[in-house]
């Protein structure tokens, strides 16, 4: 156990590699798309479901994937989804049809979804409690930085076209990148026992599986499909019926915990003020987010022109936004100001919104003139990430962190999908009939809406990070017999 504690910094190193590489692939397909769809052919749909198969797959695996870590052991399974995404991404670099693509996007999304859940689990187990506010910390910058520089890396590697590849490359990275993970991971990851489940694996809740993967679908899959078809009837019965299967699944949860069937998702966590309050936060934020770096990369190429590259640079100075951001949150408002970190992010991302949506006015637009307020937009995100997984994970008890862990994720790629379907239908819908600009500028508008929306929500969380809450799971196992 010394030498494990010892190595707990570089096992937080291996679970951050695994979350840049999935958060990566999340929003590289704003900058590769134009580039995938001239050379497999498709139209917009294609563009949109290779980005939403991916996160939608996630969002409906997680959390199954993270009931697997503790039926398991988080490490064995951490293992086994890391080899499943590399090999996953070398079949989607290897793809010849738009629908063999999508197909290896959906599972690598299912890959992802056991594979990320772990990484809280397994930073819970090695680090003491004292230094657990700076691992999680380390969560929020990672993921911001990851998800803007995503078109970034894309740029390089499709403009770059190493051997040939072309836009297979941005897949491909991940082979080389993942296989160091892997060796790692394997070298420095705590061991963890499974949890003493009865049953063990036999315990899985497959009806529970089977309910939010439909009411998942049901939700995102109409957002994708429904413009193209011209908005059927289905498309809109579909979200409606997705309520009542949510419920569905949420009744059953609470079934099965009543009867000591272990549960995908616990109860428990929902009495956790915390926890409750960042999954709302959490879910409206990352739509707005997400679905905007998709439609940028759309806008910058397809309207003004630019090259993959160009394109990828253009959104450079978000990037630096983002890592200047998190460094003055994490270290400086973040500990002063708690919660009000989180509201004072958004307010500055929102400006940064808006700053963009202003210069859409100016003639010509330029990855120049788009600069500031994208460096603005960062800065603001870079702070509200900095300190938002330590104060929602921080009172979530020992028992109950593969189960946290998964919901997170769930509502954090869920919201991505939700983003990227919303957003980019209503940008190629309002495109088709105004124009580009036209589309992109209702685009901006949403996503103001949705960041001054996800600072107001903050309200549900505590002020700051606080101790872990004792659940009733854990009360039953500390008293006496």
């Amino acid at each position: 156990m010394e030498t494990l504690y010892r190595r707990r910094w570089l096992a937080l190193a291996a679970v951050l590699i695994a979350e840049i590489m999935d958060l990566l692939d999340a929003t590289i397909v704003g900058v590769a798309a134009p580039s995938i769809e001239r050379d497999l052919g498709g139209g917009s749909t294609t563009i949109q479901w290779v980005a939403a198969g991916y996160t939608l797959a996630y969002a409906v695996g997680l959390v199954t994937g993270a009931r697997l870590g503790d039926l398991l052991g988080r490490r064995r399974v951490f293992l086994a989804g890391l080899a499943g995404f590399v090999v996953t991404s070398a079949l989607c670099g290897l793809a010849t049809t738009p629908g063999m693509l999508i197909a290896f996007r959906v599972l690598q999304g299912l890959c992802g979804a056991v594979l990320i859940p772990q990484g809280f689990g397994i930073v819970r187990a090695a680090f003491p409690p004292a230094e657990l506010g700076k691992a999680f910390g380390a969560f929020g910058p990672a993921i911001g930085l990851s998800a803007v520089a995503g078109p970034i890396v894309a740029g390089a590697l499709v403009a770059g076209d190493v051997a040939g590849l072309g836009w297979r490359a941005v897949f491909l990275v991940n082979v080389p990148i993942g296989l160091a993970g892997l060796a790692l991971a394997w070298a420095v990851l705590p061991g963890s026992r499974a949890e003493n489940v009865p049953g063990g694996v036999r315990s899985l809740d497959l009806g529970g599986m089977l309910l939010v993967g439909l009411g998942l679908a049901a939700a995102v899959v109409p957002l994708v499909q429904g413009r193209e078809l011209g908005w059927p009837a289905w498309a809109v019965a579909l979200p409606v019926a997705a309520v009542p299967l949510l419920a569905l699944f949420g009744g059953h949860q609470v079934r099965r915990a009543r009867t000591g069937r272990p549960p995908l998702v616990e109860p428990a966590l929902f009495r956790i003020r915390a926890f409750t309050g960042g999954t709302v936060v959490g879910l409206v934020f990352f739509a707005g987010m997400t679905g905007l770096v998709l439609v940028l990369g759309l806008y910058l190429q397809l309207e003004l022109g630019f090259g993959p590259l160009q394109a990828g640079l253009t959104q450079a100075p978000w990037a630096f936004g983002v890592a200047a951001g998190s460094v003055l949150g994490a270290g400086v408002l973040a500990p002063r100001l708690g919660r009000g970190a989180i509201q004072l992010g958004a307010a500055v991302m929102t400006v940064g919104v808006l700053g963009v949506l202003a210069t859409l006015g100016f003639a010509p637009v330029t990855g120049w003139t788009l600069a500031p307020a994208l460096v603005v937009c960062g800065v603001g995100m870079g702070v509200l990430l900095a300190p938002f997984f330590d104060i929602v994970l921080a009172g979530v008890d020992g028992p109950l962190v593969g189960s946290a862990s998964g919901v997170l994720n769930a509502v954090q790629q869920l919201g991505a999908a939700v983003g990227v379907a919303t957003l980019g239908t209503m940008w190629f819908q309002v495109a088709a009939g105004a124009g580009m600009t036209a589309g992109f500028r209702v685009v901006l508008v949403a996503v103001a809406v949705t960041t001054v929306l996800a600072g107001a929500l903050t309200v549900l969380l505590p002020r700051r990070a606080a101790a872990p809450e004792e659940t009733p799971e854990a009360a039953a196992e500390t008293a006496p017999a």
